[in-house]
């Protein structure tokens, strides 16, 4: 048994994707959607031990608090703060964040190296944090940008600490530097909810800003084309939704879990299913 405790959660892909992966290596497991409390984390993760779950995956609003729960924690999981995926191991919990490289992943598939690349993340939550985090081990330069100055200002201090190293600089997103950053880059990841259903006609930064040179991964895959990404793509920039890190950082679960190579393109056929996009 593996699964997803979130709250809400009825809206995850991640069951028809992980169980079609399942299905495709003839693996006897089943992964179930719980909708679990905040109240009621602490019961859950001991459910875990308790009934014998090789493993669940977390998302809102368990990510951060889940950490206290657990037995062990990987380095970068501690690192940004956040668990997205543990592990069950022999009765003992272990706590991995697999955003962070599922993103470098999904770049890579995407045919943009996040290598020697000044990078830009938009906002400072959980999924911008396993981002800069991934990035700031590969780009030469990396600009978090937020509308909410004091926590970008944090993100950086914190993620700067923890790789002891200066290269993420926090930028207010009203300043007249958070444009100039952009024209400056030719990676730019969008880590906020700005664009996603229902509210799909928004964008988190203007047009205007856009040039080119600049691939932009929009991290909002419903819809699968964000108007940032036709944005891009109209200033003659590439883009990509993010289908593929929500596929990537679920292969690396299921490697955690099951000790196998996933079947890749059978969960992101699963994922655009589910989507209502054609594969």
């Amino acid at each position: 048994m593996a699964g997803v405790f979130g709250y809400p959660v009825h809206h995850s892909l991640s069951p028809g994707m992980h169980n079609a992966a399942f299905r495709e290596l003839g693996l006897d497991y089943i992964y179930v959607p719980f909708n679990v409390h905040p109240d009621r984390l602490e019961s859950a993760v001991s459910g875990v031990r308790a009934l014998g779950f090789v493993g669940v995956n977390l998302t809102i609003p368990h990510k951060e608090p889940v950490i206290r729960f657990l037995d062990w924690v990987s380095p970068e999981a501690a690192a940004i703060g956040s668990v997205n995926t543990i592990h069950n191991l022999d009765g003992k919990l272990k706590g991995y964040s697999t955003d962070g490289e599922g993103l470098l992943r999904s770049l890579e598939a995407e045919g943009k190296s996040a290598d020697g690349s000044r990078a830009v993340v938009l906002g400072a939550g959980g999924s911008a944090r396993a981002v800069a985090h991934a990035l700031a081990t590969h780009a030469s330069d990396v600009a978090v940008v937020n509308r909410t100055a004091s926590r970008a200002v944090d993100l950086a201090v914190e993620l700067n600490a923890a790789l002891g190293s200066q290269c993420i600089r926090p930028i207010p997103l009203e300043s007249a530097e958070a444009r100039d950053v952009v024209a400056e880059a030719d990676l730019l990841v969008n880590c906020t909810s700005v664009g996603m259903e229902p509210n799909a006609d928004a964008q988190p930064v203007p047009s205007d800003w856009l040039h080119d040179r600049l691939f932009v991964y929009d991290l909002v895959y419903n819809p699968s084309r964000t108007r940032l990404l036709a944005a891009a793509e109209a200033a003659g920039g590439r883009g990509a939704s993010g289908v593929k890190m929500l596929v990537f950082q679920g292969a690396i679960a299921f490697e955690i879990w099951t000790g196998r190579t996933p079947p890749v393109q059978t969960m992101e056929r699963a994922v655009l299913e589910g989507l209502g996009a054609s594969p």
